[in-house]
């Protein structure tokens, strides 16, 4: 576990008519500024509030994310500039318009689309909108996976309040995992991973959300290419009007034993 990610406090608890003094530990959150730099030119982006760890990855998830980047070759190094700062520095000659973000610079750990000025800036497009996905899940590989994920999730485990998304393969093993206190922040770290160490789009692979499907997870999830989303948690009417947009597989309430299918059913066999 990172110990950058975590705080250890003093809390009274009560139980019952005890009171005691114990020791707790909490996830971290703090504020992270991405910047890039393009020639001799550095713009911030946007700060988003995040639990500190995996930061280069979470920069990189949200460039990608937000339309900025397309390949990992836009992406020459990204490096940390103290705590709280990233700095990607991206090739001179890549065609990449500032105004997509449209962000007054701030994102809480609560809203990945907080700060965006117009509606329709809240809307991505997709180049995998269209792609063709062969693969097909059992209910059973479905029913494994949140506790696949639980087992694997140590800031969870030790704080009890933190997000994470996970990618699975075709036979239900964890690709990669990671955690976050916003939810959005912890795909973005995921996608920044992924694209920056295999490949993008991920057409072959499930992803489980620990908590609810937010219309933003969705269009995170179909930039990056993935067809079958899973959450823990509930959809929101946006989430499923756009995974049915998007030609993904949506699965809500998933337990150990039920699950409810949105959209796209035919992936689930």
């Amino acid at each position: 576990m990172n110990s950058s990610s975590i705080s250890q406090i003093k809390i009274q608890k009560l139980t019952e008519n005890i009171r005691e003094e114990k020791d707790d530990i909490v996830a971290k959150e703090e504020p992270l500024e991405i910047q890039i730099l393009q020639g001799n030119k550095i713009n911030s982006v946007a700060v988003t509030m995040r639990t500190p760890g995996h930061d280069e990855d979470l920069a990189i998830g949200f460039l990608f994310t937000e339309g900025m980047l397309k390949t990992q070759t836009d992406v020459i190094r990204v490096r940390a500039l103290g705590e709280n700062i990233v700095l990607v520095v991206l090739r001179e000659n890549l065609d990449i318009d500032l105004k997509k973000s449209e962000r007054n610079f701030y994102t809480t750990s609560s809203c990945g689309v907080c700060g965006k000025s117009s509606i329709e800036a809240i809307k991505v497009e997709s180049a995998y909108k269209n792609a063709e996905c062969a693969l097909k899940i059992s209910k059973e590989f479905l029913r494994n996976l949140p506790e696949n994920l639980r087992s694997q999730q140590e800031l969870f485990s030790s704080t009890g309040g933190i997000h994470a998304s996970a990618l699975f393969d075709e036979t239900g093993k964890i690709i990669v995992l990671k955690e976050d206190v916003g939810r959005h922040n912890a795909l973005d770290k995921l996608i920044g991973f992924s694209l920056m160490n295999f490949s993008i789009p991920l057409t072959n692979f499930v992803l489980l959300l620990s908590g609810r499907a937010s219309f933003e997870l969705i269009q995170k999830a179909a930039v990056a290419g993935i067809k079958i989303v899973a959450a823990v948690g509930a959809p929101s009417s946006l989430a499923i009007e756009s995974a049915n947009e998007m030609g993904i597989t949506l699965v809500g309430f998933l337990k150990k034993n039920s699950f409810n299918i949105y959209t796209n059913a035919h992936r689930i066999i």
